[in-house]
């Protein structure tokens, strides 16, 4: 059955002639040009299927060529050409529409497209084209036209829980990890570079905050750096000042750093050249003559100083000093293995097993006894006092 559909598709395509789409005659003579059924077919309705096939006659209309018969496109390329050109094309168009309403080519496709029709009837007598109607599942319910994706399976109690398949989950991530370390890593190594520190004429440095891959609010910030000396090249010590004035308490005395950070756009890219322009801005300003800010001073009251701790002299580590440690360590070894070979040192254990033996023994009987006899003078005692009441 598929290799006769097959061929009868193919034989179809074969003898299917192409015709300009934008002519009319053409196209109402292919709209004429109906596909019927096979004579076998014919026979089983009608019983004659003579008179079918005389009824079935089509009147071929004559070729007819109009500039507003052509498509847009069409209409356009014709009016491009030249008068022989377009003369060659009507006599092209005349030609196909000839050859597409000759009585042998309708005879001959007629009559093979019935023989393979026959042969598939033959094969299968009572096939009928019917589209599998599908229970809209959970993800196209409600809706008018939902993706043909199967009816959802019935749960059977058989699956995990959701933290089941949070963990695999996180083992699958974990594994894919791991395929990257053991693959991709060790290709890293053919763009490494040797590090280069930065020269005098890139004074800034930027600072970059990443979270493996993870999106995160942060990750957009970008933090400039940079020392106010490394601009004397293209500053005056008096623009320095000027400069150190304008950035305010972003300026640090102590290290004479002007660290500044911005974090308004959506990507480290414009941060980045945001915080470039306003350092630019900043030199253009304080290379301005006009207004050196001289009769302003230098506020440092932002800047709080940290206290450092300096360890006196006779505290820090020397190699004489680590010399007479150990020859100390050694001298005390010494004297606690003599003493414990001559008995001296002092042993917990061995002094509480001497008291033991020494302190004399008394008889166990006479212990109760005694602890009896405590016993039932307390109770006799507030008896006593009882009875006083």
């Amino acid at each position: 059955m598929p290799a006769t559909i097959n061929r009868l598709g193919c034989l179809v395509l074969r003898c299917t002639i192409r015709v300009p789409s934008g002519c009319k005659a053409c196209q109402s003579a292919a709209a004429a040009r109906q596909f019927h059924l096979s004579s076998l077919h014919r026979a089983r309705k009608d019983g004659d299927s003579e008179n079918l096939s005389k009824s079935t006659k089509r009147q071929r209309a004559p070729f007819k060529f109009s500039i507003e018969s052509l498509a847009p496109e069409e209409r356009s390329t014709y009016k491009s050409l030249s008068p022989e050109e377009q003369a060659k094309w009507r006599d092209e168009a005349k030609q196909m529409h000839d050859l597409y309403a000759s009585p042998e080519i309708d005879s001959m496709v007629q009559g093979l497209a019935s023989q393979a029709a026959s042969e598939a009837q033959r094969e299968i007598p009572h096939f009928e084209f019917s589209l599998p109607t599908v229970k809209p599942g959970y993800f196209n319910y409600g809706e008018e036209e939902y993706v043909d994706t199967g009816e959802d399976e019935e749960f059977q109690g058989d699956d995990i829980n959701s933290l089941g398949h949070g963990e695999l989950e996180q083992h699958r991530e974990m594994r894919e990890y791991a395929r990257i370390a053991a693959w991709e890593m060790p290709l890293l190594s053919k763009l490494a570079k040797p590090f280069t520190p930065p020269s005098s004429d890139r004074p800034l440095r930027f600072r970059y905050t990443t979270y493996m891959g993870e999106t995160h609010p942060a990750s957009k910030k970008i933090v400039l750096e940079f020392y106010t000396k490394d601009l004397l090249t293209v500053l005056t010590p008096r623009q320095r000042d000027k400069l150190i004035k304008l950035v305010g308490p972003r300026y640090n005395p102590s290290t004479d750093v002007v660290k500044m950070s911005s974090e308004m756009f959506e990507t480290q890219a414009q941060n980045k050249r945001y915080l470039g322009d306003l350092v630019d801005t900043l030199i253009d300003e304080a290379k301005n003559e006009a207004d050196m800010f001289e009769d302003v001073p230098f506020d440092f009251r932002h800047h709080k100083e940290k206290k450092e701790v300096v360890f006196p002299e006779g505290w820090k580590m020397t190699e004489e000093r680590r010399r007479q440690l150990e020859v100390d360590r050694e001298r005390r070894a010494l004297g606690e293995t003599r003493r414990e070979q001559e008995g001296r040192m002092l042993v917990g254990s061995r002094i509480i097993e001497e008291a033991l033996h020494a302190a004399p023994v008394r008889d166990e009987s006479m212990v109760l006894l005694e602890a009896e006899q405590g016993k039932r003078g307390k109770v006799l005692a507030k008896g006593r006092q009882k009875l006083r009441r």
